[in-house]
Order: C-alpha cells, then structure tokens, then sequence
C-alpha cells in the first residue's frame, strides 16, 4: 500500500495519512526504498537525511490537517537552506557546509507537514541548463537515461519523475525549473516575481530568481504555491495578492482568451520538429476550448542584443554569488575547487565595470517593457519550452579552454524561451502536453500577464482536465 501511495499526487498522499489509511513513517520509507532502488542509476539526489525524515514521520499521527502531512518532499541544493543537512550549491568550493537555519520556503514547507528527505543535484552554482556538475556527477533522465533530466533544478525533475517523490523544490532563474519539467515530463511553474520569497537570501539585484516546485498535476503545484506565497521581511520584491487560492483557480476554467502562439526560435536557432508540432497541437487545443488563438512572432525586438546584455547581468551575478556564498559559509571560497566555466564567469563578471552592469540592467528593463506590451492585447502566449529534445549526457560539456560566452551560447540554443521571461519577471509554466516521435517527453510554455499567477493557473488546469498527463511515465519505475 505504502509504495503504491507513493506515486499518487501530494495531495492524495496527506489524504491517507490524515485518514490513516497510511502512515507518515510508511511515505517516508517507501520514498526512501525507492531512492535506494533507482538513486544509483539516475543520480538525483546528492545528500540524504533518513534518520531525520523517519523521526519526524514517527512524530505525526493520523488526523493531522496540515495539507502536506506526512508527504515525503526532496530539497534543491542550492539556495534553499537547509538547517541541518549539508547544502553544497553543486561545488566543491563550499565543502561539506550544514546550514543554521532553513530557508523561508523550505520552513513554509515543513510547516505544512512535509517532510524532507533529501537534498537533489543540481549544476554548479545553478550554471547550466544540464544537470552535471563535477563534484557528484550528471544526473539522468529516467524517459532515457542516456539524456538529461535539464538543470538547473535537474536532480529534483528526476527524483519526481521517477517516483522517489512527488514534490520537489526547484529554483528557475533563467528556466531551471521550466527546462527540468519540460525534460522530465512535469508541471514546472515559474512564479511571479516577488510571488516567492527568497529569504534569507538576497536574491539577485533584478529578480531573476523564482523558487517553486516541480510535480505530476497543476492541483499539487497549485497548492505547493499557495504554500510559499508571501512577503518575508526585507524582500525587495512583492507580487500582487491573488483574488483567490491557487487551489482553488485551478479548479476553475478561465474566461475566454486572446492567446498567441510561437512556431520560431530567436537568433534563428533551429527549432525541433516534434517541438513545433507540440505547440501546434496546443493552440488547436485551447482554440477548441473557446479561446481567440493566432500566431505570432517572438515580442523581442533585438534578440542578439538582448541575449549579450543578459549574459553580461548573469556572469556579473555569478561572481557576485560567488563572494556572497564565502560570505555565508564563513570564509573566502577556493577559486581552484571552481568549475572552469565558473572561473570563467567569475572573472568576466569582475571585468565588467559597474557601468557596465547598470547600463545593461537598464537594457533590459527597458527591453521588458516592449515586450511586456504584448500583453496589452493578448492575455497568453504559448511557445515550445524547449528548442530540442533533451540533451545527450555530456552535450554541453565545456571543451578545455571554451570561452565562457560561447559556452552560454550554446546553451541558449537549446532554451532560447525560457530566460526573456526571468527579465521581464512574469509567471510561467511548463506543461507536459506533448510526446516526440520517440516518446520522450515535450514541455509547453505557457506565459502569463504580469503577476497573474491566477489567470495562468487557471489555463493548465482547464488543459490538464482536457488532456491529462499524470499517468503517462517513464517506461521503467521504481516500483519495477
């Protein structure tokens, strides 16, 4: 019964714990069987914390309220602090570090009874938009093991993909929980900027960073949001209050809508088949759920510009990062226990001027502003998440002395819709509406109105009850 409960929603899971049909400690052993079983093969998760997990599931009785009690849930390891239980933001550079404290969203989590049994891989410093950072190898992706699961927040798509968990922490700050859920075969939803807290954090200086959760259904992520909305003292950011619960607008079918579609890659980066054909089979789909659907062109002027002035605001962020996690862990970090590619960022970062970086600060929030006019006559616009199918492990392994700048070029090929949309700080989600050829999985991008979380919400669930997705898994389980 116990393994069994595991692949059911959250949800469902907290259901049978407070009916006590289930017991919390039954979750959190069958979550950790299935870690044992498959963690070998897929690599998703990179630090453990059983005992803890088994101590607090024995702690919670039948008849808990609290909506997660009981659910077995997996923590990036990045970002969100964990007190307790060794954080490593993907490199050797910070050691073995256990955080004092837990992160505000990790704490809202808790609170609402899950229990954390682990933290997942993720690519050094969040990078990369694969999951293979150097320090405990690439995770996998459990459609195809051969591929990746994406990044940043690789290890946490995989772990719920393959059944370990049916919660999992994600982080997205160009993508990173979009790109995993589009490889994976999830829900993956970007929150509004200020949606989220990132205490204790300082986030970075234009709000890129969104946390949220990766899962099977648009009900689970619906409720993992209402969780963590909310202000914490000292956010530079706040997002507008939602005229509703999450929970509950996803139940509900929105009004009829001017929706835009996308069939073209910026920069003229090749767009995959199976790719187009999924957005296409989208729009025929929310056309003939009654909403006002055309095509459209991608809403940016200047795409290479665009992307220069991006990557100039990311690299100077990550070396920012880089001083502010020494700070955090208690010393200066060993540049040497840095990924190449780290380094190399690192000191393009520090090349930059801080002219530099406010004038392409600037660039940007001007650039947003055009694009945001799109929304002055559309209420949605859909494109492939991806521009490829996943990529093979290694694909994007840097070549000895790559320039860092052509690296993220390449990577771009591969996520060219996703980060405009960190800039631009609107709500986004992934949808697995869409096999290849191949059956491996094909996200589609669903974008919505500034701060309207709600309205976004909304859609993926009118679209997951017309076309569900929750049962459709990868061909080998953990319950093989």
């Amino acid at each position: 019964m116990s393994e069994a409960a595991l692949q059911q929603t959250a949800i469902a899971q907290a259901a049978l714990v407070r009916a006590g049909e289930v017991s919390a400690r039954e979750l959190v052993e069958a979550s950790l069987a299935a870690i044992d079983r498959r963690n070998g093969e897929l690599n998703a998760f990179v630090t453990l914390a059983a005992d803890r997990a088994l101590a607090e599931a024995d702690a919670m009785a039948a008849g808990d309220e609290r909506p997660l009690a009981g659910v077995p849930i997996a923590v990036k390891d990045i970002l969100a602090l964990t007190e307790g239980v060794r954080t490593t933001f993907g490199t050797a550079a910070v050691g073995d570090w256990i955080p004092p404290l837990d992160s505000a969203v990790v704490r809202r989590l808790r609170s609402a009874g899950a229990i954390v049994v682990g933290k997942t891989n993720t690519p050094e410093m969040g990078i990369l938009p694969v999951t293979e950072p150097r320090r405990f190898g690439p995770t996998r992706n459990p459609w195809d093991t051969a591929r990746t699961p994406g990044g940043s927040s690789g290890g946490s798509a995989a772990a719920v993909a393959a059944g370990m968990v049916s919660l999992a922490h994600g982080s997205d700050g160009g993508g990173s929980l979009r790109i995993p859920a589009a490889c994976c075969g999830l829900v993956g939803h970007k929150p509004s900027r200020g949606r989220v807290s990132t205490a204790p954090g300082p986030g970075d200086v234009i709000g890129l960073i969104s946390e949220g959760m990766l899962t099977r259904t648009v009900a689970d992520t619906a409720l993992a949001l209402d969780l963590l909305s909310g202000y914490e003292p000292g956010d530079p950011f706040l997002a507008p209050a939602p005229t509703m619960p999450f929970a509950r607008a996803a139940e509900r079918d929105p009004r009829s809508l001017r929706i835009g579609f996308l069939t073209e890659a910026p920069l003229d980066f090749p767009l995959d088949p199976d790719h187009a054909e999924g957005v296409t089979e989208a729009a025929e789909l929310l056309q003939s759920l009654g909403h006002e659907v055309e095509q459209v062109g991608f809403p940016i002027e200047d795409p290479a510009t665009f992307l220069a002035n991006f990557l100039r605001v990311w690299v100077a962020d990550v070396a920012g990062s880089v001083q502010t996690l020494g700070t955090l862990v208690g010393g200066e970090l060993d540049s040497d226990r840095l990924e190449p590619l780290t380094r190399q960022m690192v000191e393009a970062g520090e090349a930059n001027t801080a002219v530099d970086y406010v004038a392409s600060v600037a660039y940007l929030r001007m650039a947003s502003r055009g694009i945001l006019g799109y929304w002055t006559d559309h209420d949605v616009l859909v494109s492939p998440t991806l521009a490829q199918p996943p990529l093979e492990i290694g694909a994007l392994e840097p070549a000895e002395g790559e320039d860092a700048m052509v690296m993220l070029g390449k990577s771009a090929a591969f996520v060219p819709f996703t980060a405009p949309i960190n800039v631009t700080g609107q709500p986004a989600v992934s949808l697995p509406l869409h096999q290849s050829a191949d059956g491996l999985p094909v996200g589609i991008h669903l974008i919505g109105p500034p701060g309207d979380d709600e309205l976004l919400i909304s859609l993926a669930g009118q679209l997951e009850r017309a076309r569900p997705w929750s049962d459709r898994r990868p061909a080998v389980t953990v319950a093989a």
